[in-house]
């Protein structure tokens, strides 16, 4: 049951996707029109959720202002989690993420378009990412980051320390870091073999804002390390073996 509970989440994800991809595709040829193609991510995922009968439930202890940027930083435990995003932050708001999903049809032509990619191979390219999202940012427009640089394989997963950029391009920016801690994407997708689905609940919380106003990049440590106490913190308070094993 549990391998065609997976076959059929996979096949339901994809045809979703390929239903909805020509309407986006076509908004994603005019910048004026990326938001509104942004929003067919929002629907693409709560089709699916939906779909598969996981419940999503999102805890907002802040509800962040439409227009206003932030940069927001979650733990990155699972796959899923670039999808749960879409659900849990309503903001229009650009993904810094690994190049590598650019391989993928017609969902790497989206990312390309509407997100930032790092591409870990070329030495300039982190240099590249953190100025074009520093640029995003003064555009008014969010940046949606998983500071800890890419998902370590280890059974249960555990949170890896913090990298700078997400902090560095906040402060040069003055905007603040919204937390976000992913409670249970690891339970429902594992980054283990064989790949399987189960069917527990998406949960989540949007943690207050960490106003940046006044620092400098002198501040970039303190800060990295308050996002990563908040995250850990409420990881610990669930009980998650993700932090009970830290």
């Amino acid at each position: 049951m549990r391998l065609l509970y997976t076959i059929w989440s996979a096949v339901y994800l994809v045809v979703l996707y390929l239903l909805l991809f020509p309407g986006q595709f076509v908004l994603l040829q005019r910048d004026a029109w990326k938001p509104i193609a942004h929003k067919i991510n929002y629907i693409w995922g709560s089709l699916f959720f939906f779909g598969v009968g996981i419940p999503v439930r999102v805890e907002s202890q802040f509800r962040p202002d439409p227009k206003q940027a932030y940069v927001f930083c979650a733990n990155h435990f699972s796959y899923l989690d670039i999808a749960a995003m879409g659900l849990i932050v309503k903001n229009y708001y650009a993904f810094v993420g690994r190049s590598d999903v650019k391989q993928i049809p017609l969902l790497g032509y989206m990312f390309a378009k509407l997100h930032i990619q790092v591409d870990r191979n070329q030495p300039n390219s982190r240099a590249y990412s953190l100025a074009k999202s520093i640029r995003t940012l003064a555009s008014g427009r969010s940046i949606m980051i998983f500071p800890e640089g890419g998902i370590r394989s280890m059974e249960p997963p555990r949170m890896e320390p913090f990298k700078d950029g997400a902090f560095t391009m906040a402060i040069q920016q003055q905007v603040p870091i919204v937390p976000v801690t992913l409670l249970t994407n690891y339970m429902i997708l594992p980054d283990k073999r064989p790949v399987r689905f189960y069917g527990h609940p998406m949960r989540a919380i949007v943690h207050p804002p960490i106003e940046t106003a006044g620092m400098t990049q002198n501040d970039v440590e303190r800060l990295k390390q308050k996002t990563y106490r908040i995250i850990d913190n409420e990881l610990k308070k669930s009980g998650s073996p993700a932090a009970l094993q830290a």
